[in-house]
């Protein structure tokens, strides 16, 4: 059970329950740069219902929510709604850029079932 740091107003977990892979966090960086992202906004990781395989992952820049968890990876605030933990516990983002493929990849050991394309899966 990871530990909490109260911070503020904010509840910072001290163990992320997801990992980022070097490669994904130097394109994040990259992104965020370029993008005009407000200071107050961090990276969201999350599911959402949909794709071909029932769950599709949420990536992207947003603003706290009030029933997220706030997590620090390496620098970058993530955000991940507390109910989603029990979908992405363990998941590791990657990113790939070769030939044939490039983007972001979720590996997720809770997903017993994925999509050709990698952005859904059913738990």
């Amino acid at each position: 059970m990871s530990q909490e740091v109260k911070s503020f107003e904010q509840t910072i977990f001290d163990a992320p329950p997801v990992k980022i892979t070097a490669g994904a966090l130097k394109e994040l960086k990259l992104l965020l740069g370029e993008k005009d992202v407000p200071e107050t906004h961090g990276l969201r990781i999350g599911v959402k219902g949909g794709g071909c395989s029932g769950l599709s992952y949420i990536l992207g820049f947003d603003q706290k929510q009030e029933a997220d968890d706030i997590f620090e990876i390496e620098g970058m605030r993530v955000y991940m709604n507390k109910a989603h933990g029990m979908y992405l516990l363990g998941m590791e983002i990657d990113y790939v850029n070769g030939l044939n493929n490039r983007g972001f990849i979720f590996n997720n050991p809770n997903a017993s079932s994925t999509c050709g394309c990698g952005s859904s899966f059913s738990a």
